[in-house]
């Protein structure tokens, strides 16, 4: 579980997603029969619910930096209080446990968040009735913290239907089933405190959760957020407290957000993310009176830039962004995660104050050419460097953008700039492509690569 400091402890719990359908029910029915008087009750929902949640077991080698206490005091004096400061130690075997939920039955697809597998060598899926799968990672989006696995050889297995979490208000109930501090799948509930929330603390990620007071702790990460007909509306991933436990504050992922990003990963074995093409931040009190918009909630952009999906519909600096496909937009950052999260290709509407008037336009999404692919998901030979598709004057394949100081990919022999072209005498275009032969688990790999202009093997065992 990663933690985040702010004012208090934001920490990354562990439960999952899910998009396809499982038995569910029509409407929420909550009366039962108890020595002859009817009671509310959660039981009937979640008999039919509970079978498509998951606890996910995870096994693997990570690095880590040593610190001066791992220094001792004799020793001090012949190196200096600071040499061995952030050295990095030869990676160390760890087993992590979070939630997930069956998405789809038939191929077994299970949703999770991307810290609950990161870095995992072996992943093990455990169902409610006790049977335990092998599952591997199909893809992930760590900015968004999104995962997909698929348990092999599945076998009778229930998957959960999802909801439009657009159409979720604050009030709605909520219930929260995940695996907390490895206890088994327990179920909690609550409502929706608040929608579109962001921590504050990712510059990069794209956060717009939905809040709940749904009881999370450690182990819930990549559980499945339902509401009472049972039917998935987000995943939990983050909570606020000041101890690492629960404390009534706890973040999911919207389903929809989720279930855009699942579906690129299946479609193209990675997220293709969307971009608008602007700039800008919170609309204020300030820049609504200057502006004149009669408006106390939205995104205000103060740049379009040049040739941008934004530019061809006509947005300009000075608009004021106020809905998203009809649904109420609250922040920049809200915009920022849903547009990146919709895909690239994809048509948008916007819905926007100028000049005191609201206006519309329709927005073809533009790809994000700056987007990366962990290179950790296609083969642990390659921790350390990430990739992006390349296609340069004819040529075609997975570029390695960056190298980590010190990572299995540095120690490989690999360099920024390297180009893939092929595996196995195999020809690879893009990212896509590379992860489909290498989930085949071939005993070898030769990898082809073009380096300044010259064709050479690297070989791995």
């Amino acid at each position: 579980m990663k933690k985040l400091m702010k004012k208090s402890v934001i920490t990354s719990l562990v439960l999952g997603l899910s998009v396809l359908s499982v038995p569910t029910l029509s409407q929420a029915s909550l009366p039962t029969a108890v020595d002859g008087q009817s009671v509310p009750s959660l039981a009937p929902m979640l008999e039919k619910v509970r079978p498509a949640v998951v606890s996910i077991v995870v096994e693997g080698k990570r690095e880590t930096r040593s610190s001066r206490a791992d220094i001792p005091d004799e020793f001090e004096f012949f190196f200096g209080p600071d040499a061995f400061n952030n050295r990095r130690t030869p990676p160390r075997a760890f087993k992590g446990e979070g939630s997930g939920a069956i998405i789809n039955a038939d191929k077994g697809y299970v949703v999770t968040n991307n810290h609950v597998i990161d870095n995992a060598d072996k992943i093990t899926v455990k169902l409610e009735d006790g049977r335990e799968f092998q599952a591997k990672l199909i893809g992930s989006d760590p900015l968004s913290d999104v995962a997909l696995v698929q348990i092999e050889e599945p076998k009778d297995l229930v998957e959960i239907k999802i909801a439009d979490s657009d159409k979720l208000r604050v009030g709605d109930f909520t219930v929260a089933i995940g695996n907390p501090f490895g206890l088994g799948q327990t179920v909690t509930s609550g409502i929706v405190s608040a929608l579109g929330r962001t921590t504050g603390n990712s510059d990069e990620g794209y956060e717009s959760y939905i809040q709940t007071d749904a009881a999370v702790n450690r182990g819930n990460s990549g559980g499945p957020l339902i509401n009472l007909q049972g039917e998935l509306i987000g995943i939990n991933t983050a909570i606020i407290s000041p101890n690492g436990g629960n404390a009534g504050i706890a973040f999911a992922i919207p389903s929809n957000m989720a279930n855009n990003l699942v579906q690129q990963i299946i479609e193209f074995g990675e997220v293709k993310r969307g971009l608008l093409g602007i700039k800008g931040g919170e609309l204020n009190a300030d820049l609504a009176k200057a502006f004149n918009v009669n408006a106390q909630q939205g995104a205000f952009v103060s740049e379009v830039l040049a040739d941008s999906a934004a530019s061809k519909a006509g947005l300009k600096a000075g608009d004021v962004i106020v809905a998203l496909n009809g649904q109420k937009i609250r922040s920049f950052a809200e915009l920022r995660a849903k547009v990146a999260t919709t895909g690239a290709g994809k048509e948008i509407e916007v819905t926007y104050l100028r000049d005191g008037k609201e206006e519309k336009a329709k927005v073809t999404l533009q790809s994000d050419e700056l987007t990366k692919t962990s290179a950790s998901t296609l083969l642990p030979a390659l921790r350390g460097a990430e990739f992006n598709n390349y296609d340069d004057k004819g040529i075609k394949g997975v570029e390695i953008s960056s190298v980590e100081k010190g990572s299995p990919a540095e120690m490989r022999g690999f360099r920024k700039g390297d180009v893939i072209i092929g595996v196995n005498r195999r020809e690879v275009t893009n990212i896509g492509e590379l992860r489909k032969i290498l989930d085949s688990k071939p005993s070898a790999v030769a990898l082809n690569i073009l380096r300044d202009g010259s064709n050479l093997f690297v070989i791995i065992q």
